[in-house]
């Protein structure tokens, strides 16, 4: 696999709180190698490595002691985070730990908060953003760093990759959109209320298990190394979905689990029950990479919906349709009209 990207819009956003030599130096720590003149131009990569961005949330952190990039009018000091991760171990369940989380954002930023929303079998962790609407690009980002690490939370706390069923941004559709849908979900809409994540209730009942070990691990690298996890997940169920993205974006039929175990080295047995320990299983992760291109064909508007429905591997057009309208609550064409 070759490694990690994201769009370079990060980092633009990334330093923007910062005077030209301090963005000299955190490029330079973060091994992000591109004039700074070109930062906002056609002269800048449109991507570069996720792990550089990582390093360079370290570094910029580090130059104005804040973990949250100069975006609210409180710092949120160095080691922050980990003073609050340190706090959510001791929570049992993973309800009670998100909300705990939420509350100890609230300690640390003035301008933007986060509450828990349940009602109807989900859960929806909605922002509050109280950025002055004059600096629109610093509420887009700070949107995105709350969402980046409260999603970071509830996986590392669930002991899983916590699957997003929609997402919700209050700003306008920007450039770098598809990267939303690699770290969150394929399903968004943009201009709502509020910026939200919304996943399944049940979740907020799971246990939450973690030793004085995982906690370490965990704190090496972060926060910044939430967002790497973020967009490169190293979990089994991580690599059935791109072996099936593989398949189904070539045009083949989408692989049974026996050719999945036989790419894998794995029995199927053995697979089978490797995705249950991560939460998952076969046929979740196969609608979830169907729903992914579905999305990304629809959106290309280069494809027919029967044509779409037939690359998949449904049955016949009237299948896809109601699979589709389970996962988006549209009909197809209604989506694509939206968009």
């Amino acid at each position: 696999m070759s490694e990690p990207t994201v769009s370079n819009a990060f980092v633009r956003s990334a330093l923007q709180a910062l005077s030209p030599a301090q963005v000299r130096q955190v490029l330079s720590e973060a091994g992000i190698r591109f004039p700074v003149q070109g930062l906002g131009s056609g002269d800048a990569p449109v991507r570069v490595p996720a792990a550089g961005f990582a390093r360079l949330w370290l570094a910029v952190a580090q130059v104005l002691d804040d973990e949250f990039f100069g975006l609210d009018a409180r710092r949120m000091k160095v080691g922050s985070f980990a003073m609050l991760c340190h706090a959510l171990a001791g929570e049992r369940r993973l309800g009670p730990a998100i909300k705990a989380a939420m509350q100890g954002f609230g300690l640390y930023l003035d301008d933007i908060s986060a509450s828990l929303r349940v009602g109807g079998g989900s859960a929806a962790i909605v922002l509050d953003n109280r950025i002055a609407a004059s600096r629109p690009d610093a509420r887009r980002f700070a949107d995105e760093t709350l969402l980046v690490m409260l999603h970071g939370l509830l996986c590392w706390l669930a002991g899983r990759r916590v699957a997003v069923s929609r997402l919700d941004w209050a700003h306008p559709r920007p450039a770098h959109a598809d990267e939303y849908r690699r770290m969150f979900s394929p399903v968004m809409r943009f201009d709502a209320p509020a910026t939200a994540i919304h996943f399944d209730a049940q979740l907020l009942q799971a246990e939450v298990a973690l030793d004085a070990a995982a906690l370490r691990r965990f704190l090496r690298d972060a926060p910044q190394s939430v967002f790497l996890k973020q967009v490169a997940g190293d979990a089994l169920s991580d690599r059935v979905r791109r072996l099936c993205h593989q398949w189904l974006a070539a045009g083949d039929a989408a692989p049974t689990i026996e050719q999945l175990a036989l790419a894998l080295s794995l029995s199927p047995a053995t697979l089978r029950r490797r995705l249950e320990s991560e939460g998952t299983g076969w046929q979740p992760l196969k609608d979830a990479v169907r729903r992914d291109l579905a999305l990304q064909y629809l959106g290309a508007g280069q494809l027919t919906v029967d044509d779409i429905a037939a690359r998949l591997g449904f049955c016949d057009a009237s299948t896809f349709y109601r699979a589709f309208r389970k996962w988006t609550g549209r009909a197809p064409g209604e989506w694509r009209a939206a968009r």
